[in-house]
């Protein structure tokens, strides 16, 4: 058996190895003769799985892609043919939000300000939304949720319409899958019409795909204001459109900006991983052997004390920057993006782990202990 596998799918020989043979990729380059005899076929979100792709495979049974978005994939078309797929929804949803909890970090030291007295809004509600809605109430935050989807099929009124959280938000993070079809497309979701609604200094968030808002319209935006004397957008950009390519007069006003990793942790990839394995061992009909928690390294820190409850701003950040800072990415990003390239960026990423790869021993109440462990800490 043949397992077409992107290099930048972490423990792929690991997992896949004595299933078949493993011949390994790069996303963007992936050629429709590669797929000939290819029996098992596993992608990331750079890689088009079209009708052009899959023309010479001859004997694909199952497409799998190690991410939760699937908006690079043709579903009608795997089906048409009899394909098996699977996505890996959830898996980089702790990630993505321990990016944006260390990007608001970053800029309530920079700026000068209290979390707790910022209002945070996010829109889409999912895996990813769900995890930062979670690990923000336990750090204090009030929030506002906004998905139509969600608010349609449960009936709930926790979810509020998109113009009224814009209204009310200082903090605005985009958590939406890219549509562009129905009643609730999120292709330029944020556009001409709406932005005017943000916030005199809003900080503007986001790290699902950078088509869910204008770049174009949103560069204008923050020219005019620029030239009015309203206080500047703060951005926090981890998607682009057009990338590889994303647009560079718009890099020049963000306070923080990335290649797409947000969800790039070592546990967030490595769990896409596994879900495309177990998914594939089910389609084999043969048992689950390996299991990621046996394959993990132990984190650089092993233990930390602490006391400190999580509200706690200056001592929180202190041990959330410890882990995982990500004014690093910033800092690869401008320094390497014209030299090496957006996806040499995201080929080479260096290691990142998340909170839960730390052991903290708590001196304190129960109610912080609680706290922590809600957080994602092992505690």
């Amino acid at each position: 058996m043949k397992f077409l596998i992107d290099e930048n799918i972490p423990y792929a020989d690991e997992f896949f190895a004595a299933l078949g043979e493993v011949v390994r990729f790069p996303g963007r380059e992936l050629k429709p003769e590669q797929l000939i005899d290819a029996d098992i076929l596993l992608v990331r979100s750079i890689t088009k799985v079209n009708q052009t792709l899959l023309s010479q495979a001859n004997k694909l049974k199952f497409v799998g892609t190690a991410t939760i978005g699937e908006d690079h994939i043709d579903k009608p078309l795997l089906q048409e043919k009899g394909i098996a797929f699977s996505s890996a929804p959830g898996c980089n949803a702790v990630s993505v939000a321990e990016y944006i909890i260390s990007a608001l970090y970053v800029l309530a030291e920079k700026y000068q300000f209290n979390l707790v007295d910022k209002t945070l809004g996010i829109v889409g509600v999912g895996n990813i939304g769900k995890t930062l809605e979670h690990k923000a109430k336990a750090l204090g935050f009030r929030i506002l949720l906004c998905d139509p989807v969600r608010a349609e099929t449960e009936n709930s009124d926790e979810f509020i319409e998109l113009d009224n959280l814009l209204t009310q938000s200082d903090i605005v993070t985009f958590h939406t899958p890219l549509t562009k079809a129905g009643s609730h497309s999120t292709y330029h979701l944020l556009n001409e019409h709406n932005i005017g609604l943000l916030k005199d200094d809003v900080i503007l968030m986001n790290a699902s795909r950078g088509e869910v808002i204008d770049n174009s319209m949103l560069l204008t935006e923050v020219k005019r204001r620029s030239s009015l004397n309203i206080p500047a957008i703060k951005l926090v950009l981890d998607v682009w459109e057009n990338e590889p390519n994303p647009l560079a007069a718009l890099i020049e006003h963000c306070d923080i900006a990335s290649a797409h990793i947000a969800g790039y942790s070592l546990e967030g990839k490595a769990r896409g991983t596994e879900m495309l394995y177990a998914q594939v061992c089910q389609l084999l009909n043969i048992e689950t052997k390996q299991q990621l928690v046996n394959l993990l390294p132990k984190h650089d820190i092993s233990e930390l004390n602490y006391n400190q409850p999580p509200e706690s701003q200056k001592a929180f950040k202190a041990i959330c920057h410890l882990i995982y800072d990500v004014r690093r990415d910033d800092a690869l990003f401008r320094q390497q993006l014209n030299a090496k390239g957006f996806d040499w960026l995201r080929k080479n990423y260096p290691q990142r782990r998340e909170w839960s790869s730390v052991s903290l021993k708590i001196n304190a109440s129960d109610q912080v202990f609680r706290k922590y462990l809600q957080l994602g800490f092992d505690v």
